[in-house]
């Protein structure tokens, strides 16, 4: 009797201690997963939490909360079966748990099953009817089927019950891209308000999903709706969206330019700038700018726009302080940067945040940034070939974004080993990745940023894409990335530096005769390495060939004259089924956009050539294929269709048919 009533006493006592040390493992598990602290910091943490979890279930091997943790590590670190046998012995050891439910709800969405993942969070639920985890995850996993309206409500539900967490604002904006909108919804405005104010989204990819939302809500379809300029000038929304976005919306244009033209008439009326039309007009000058002044403006406000800047250069020439500059300003910069003004050297006296706080960001965008850029490419050679253009026919960088997308923290090794199944043993501390085609870089900067172990070469044609580039990376303080024009990277690759990853964004166009891409990747590429490409080309509608067309017709120049009027001539027939496709495409609604897509269009003979380059089976071989909707595909008929186009076979052809793949380089 004696002995028993000591083992039990002994058994509490070591239960406590247990739960002692999964409770420091929580804590060291939460930390593991802190965006405050270093991916290093994160891996210590992790490590830490192993350590206590493994003698908790030394002194309790069936702890159901320690398995459960220990699940949780594992699936982490993209032990997916080690982590379904832990969440299942957890639950074999203390049934009904919400949070083991929730457990394998995420790793069914890890193992690419959402339709499971949803049935193991509404379990969760069943356990716990208050688990904003749960429902979190049904959120996920309806957004994963590609349910993106009953996903939009879940996501917006949560922010209402007060889970403020990144991946629900972040769930939600990829939701927002996929809504179609067919009225005026005072819910939707304010969720795009929400979204609008919350820093840190990458606010550029719902731009589309604002301008359905603006456009039913000034009833812009209806050629009889009155647009007021003071209820405008206190719209919330409209003017978060002329700050944050570009709208890919012909009638939300139209909308832009009237109000442009509404302010400039009551200033030439009145003489002066109110002050309740100052936000407006900041708003608009920032996206003008964002368009590459793109909006269209007539003959009557070019010349009041052309008088008010000599008034600027005439103020100057009186010494007129900085105040009264402010409106004439604001103005001259809905119509034009204020770097390419004749008054341009004289604004360089301040720096910006000599300027009130509300004009800093149109004053940013419109001279300083523009500033810096033009100090960046006089690093590059290509720089000479600018010098013969007017300033306001210098091609602009596109896409125009601000904001990086949300991501976790990793590590290119880790995601060679959980996405790709590849063998990582023996890596170098640092791989490189080539970015080929990185535009503006919003994408090779993600890869900077988020992965730990990298360095990132980013290539492109464009000299403001890399000029934009480098500034964004510098105001990140990004050390790991570059961006070079082609030159260098080919100078680079000769010189025998290679990558381990290649990333193949928008390809060169036909102006790079000296470049070819497959034969710069197959010297680039190590052993090993990893090539990630599409096999489709952007920018081949109906539209874009009728225009290319034009222009080899007439031989027509990128000038920002042309390109207005190309546009002009979709915007006046866009009722024209030809023109439908190129309306709905974000890069017709900025003079960057158009001009690479009509000028510099993407060479279908470099994507042939690459696509030939891996098909050699002996060289490389397929790992991973996703579609459209990132939903993985088999590989083995995937790699069959490659081999047979490869071979001439008249298979249905992989070009156009939008798949992402990964190669890896077999030797």
């Amino acid at each position: 009797m004696h002995v028993q009533h000591h083992n039990a006493h002994l058994s509490r006592s070591v239960q406590a201690q247990a739960a002692r040390l999964v409770l420091q493992a929580n804590l060291a598990y939460g930390e593991s997963n802190s965006n405050g602290l270093s991916y290093v910091q994160r891996l210590k943490a992790r490590h830490e939490c192993r350590e206590y979890l493994d003698q908790a279930l030394a002194l309790e091997p069936e702890n159901a909360a320690a398995l459960g943790l220990l699940g949780r590590v594992e699936m982490d670190d993209g032990q997916l079966e080690k982590a379904h046998a832990l969440f299942n012995a957890s639950l074999n050891s203390q049934p009904g748990q919400a949070q083991q439910y929730c457990n394998l709800g995420y790793w069914a969405l890890k193992s690419e099953r959402p339709a499971l993942a949803e049935e193991y969070f509404l379990r969760a639920l069943e356990c716990d009817r208050q688990s904003a985890a749960a429902f979190g995850g049904v959120a996920h996993a309806k957004r994963l089927q590609g349910q993106f309206d009953v996903a939009y409500l879940h996501y917006r539900k949560l922010l209402q019950t007060g889970s403020h967490w990144d991946s629900v604002y972040s769930g939600m904006l990829t939701c927002a891209q996929h809504l179609q909108i067919h009225k005026a919804d005072t819910d939707l405005a304010q969720d795009a308000i929400a979204l609008l104010r919350k820093d840190g989204l990458p606010h550029q990819e719902i731009g589309r999903f604002v301008g359905a939302i603006i456009q039913q809500q000034y009833d812009l379809d209806n050629p009889n709706a009155e647009v007021f300029l003071d209820a405008a000038a206190e719209d919330e929304l409209l003017i978060l969206a002329l700050q944050k976005t570009l709208m890919p919306n012909a009638a939300v244009e139209e909308l832009v330019v009237m109000l442009r033209r509404a302010i400039m008439a009551e200033v030439a009326q009145t003489a002066s700038l109110r002050d309740e039309l100052q936000p407006l007009c900041l708003a608009i000058a920032e996206y003008a700018d964002r368009t590459g002044y793109a909006l269209a403006a007539e003959d009557d406000e070019e010349r009041l726009a052309t008088t008010i800047n000599d008034s600027i250069v005439a103020q100057f020439a009186v010494r007129e302080p900085q105040e009264a500059l402010i409106g004439s300003l604001m103005i001259s910069a809905m119509y034009g940067a204020l770097f390419h003004q004749s008054f341009a050297m004289q604004l360089g006296q301040w720096n910006l945040v000599d300027w009130p706080l509300a004009m800093q960001p149109m004053m940013a965008a419109s001279y300083y940034s523009r500033a810096e850029e033009e100090a960046i490419k006089q690093n590059f050679d290509e720089k000479a070939e600018e010098l013969c253009l007017a300033k306001t026919d210098v091609p602009q960088a596109w896409p125009a974004w601000s904001q990086l997308a949300y991501r976790t923290e990793t590590s290119l090794k880790a995601v060679m080993a959980q996405e790709l199944s590849l063998n990582t043993d023996n890596p170098p501390a640092t791989l490189r990745i080539l970015v080929c085609g990185a535009q503006s870089g919003q994408r090779a900067m993600e890869l900077a940023q988020y992965l730990n172990d990298v360095e990132v070469i980013a290539v492109d044609e464009s000299l403001a894409n890399i000029a934009k580039a480098t500034r964004m990376a510098q105001s990140l303080n990004m050390d790991n990335i570059v961006f070079w024009p082609w030159s260098i990277a080919q100078r680079f690759v000769a010189d025998g530096h290679q990558v381990h990853w290649v990333e193949v964004g928008r390809l060169p166009s036909p102006a790079m005769t000296e470049l070819s891409l497959a034969a710069l990747i197959n010297s680039a590429s190590i052993a090993g390495a990893v090539v990630h490409m599409h096999t489709s080309m952007a920018e081949q509608t109906a539209g874009d060939k009728q225009i290319r067309r034009l222009i080899a017709e007439h031989q027509l120049q990128p000038s920002r004259t042309s390109l207005r009027q190309l546009r002009r001539m979709v915007l006046a027939n866009k009722q024209d089924a030809v023109w439908g496709n190129l309306l709905k495409d974000d890069d017709f609604y900025s003079l960057g956009g158009c001009r690479d897509r009509w000028f510099r269009p993407q060479d279908a003979a470099q994507l042939k050539e690459l696509l030939a380059l891996v098909s050699n089976e002996v060289e490389w071989k397929l790992v991973k294929a996703r579609d459209e909707d990132g939903h993985s595909l088999a590989t083995a008929p995937v790699q069959r269709q490659i081999q047979a186009e490869a071979l001439g076979s008249e298979v249905q052809s992989l070009m156009g048919q939008n798949l992402s793949v990964y190669f890896q380089r077999r030797r």
